[in-house]
């Protein structure tokens, strides 16, 4: 027998994409009847951290315009691969100072801010790259630093720094439900503290929540975006390089 062609890889790969988009469509409709809210109030995130930039490609095609990475290393590399198409990119990982300079190079949106010295440097960078980026406040709901995020009692400040930089635009909120914790219980605490940031930017009504998971229950509480990876790319592969 011949061997598969890449372009029989690619069509049963965009087959393959094609049905897990379906089956997540299909979920996230579900928990918006039931949440009684429009489908148009949530925007799915492809989260393709180590898969490939052909991936992207094929989830564009399908309709999907936002994506997201959790690793500069990847990231850089996957949109300049992808420079050429309508896409929204959202970095949604940990990121550290020394970072921010070339995230903001094609980050359109950064989820994890969660210090004020964060938030300078992306300012700077995004200034110096003549670029405008939305900036969320990671909130850690349980406290835990490990995962990063700030405290409740820290939102305010790190939200006030954002709105403070001319190249930064304050966007809402963003956490990950701790381990342990119920979903639903951590958003809608999540829920509650993002109104602390949209007294400071009444605009600023992102929630970013809401994973494989656990996403119904980010949409019951009023998740805005959801970060989906493994429902719609499959398990995860070795890193991207």
């Amino acid at each position: 027998m011949c061997p598969t062609s890449s372009s029989d890889a690619d069509v049963a790969r965009r087959s393959e994409l094609a049905a897990r988009l379906a089956e997540v469509t299909a979920r996230i409709e579900k928990a918006c009847a039931m949440a009684g809210r429009d489908l148009s109030e949530v925007t799915l995130i492809a989260v393709t951290k180590t898969y490939p930039a052909e991936d992207v490609r094929l989830l564009r095609e399908l309709g999907v315009h936002d994506f997201g990475e959790n690793r500069d290393q990847e990231g850089k590399v996957k949109a300049a691969q992808s420079v050429e198409l309508d896409i929204a990119w959202h970095f949604i990982g940990q990121l550290q100072t020394r970072k921010a300079s070339s995230v903001a190079r094609y980050a359109d949106y950064v989820h994890s801010v969660d210090r004020a010295r964060l938030v300078s440097h992306l300012g700077t960078a995004a200034s110096a790259a003549g670029r405008e980026i939305t900036c969320l406040v990671q909130v850690s709901i349980d406290g835990d630093p490990e995962r990063g995020g700030v405290p409740a009692g820290g939102v305010t400040a790190v939200a006030e720094a954002i709105e403070a930089e001319p190249s930064l635009v304050l966007g809402g909120v963003m956490a990950v439900a701790p381990m342990g914790m119920n979903p639903a219980a951590a958003f809608a605490a999540l829920r509650d503290i993002a109104g602390t940031v949209r007294a400071i930017r009444a605009a600023a009504g992102i929630i970013s929540a809401g994973m494989s998971s656990d996403l119904e229950d980010a949409v019951a509480a009023g998740a805005t975006h959801l970060r989906i990876g493994t429902a719609l790319l499959g398990d995860r592969k070795p890193p991207v390089r």
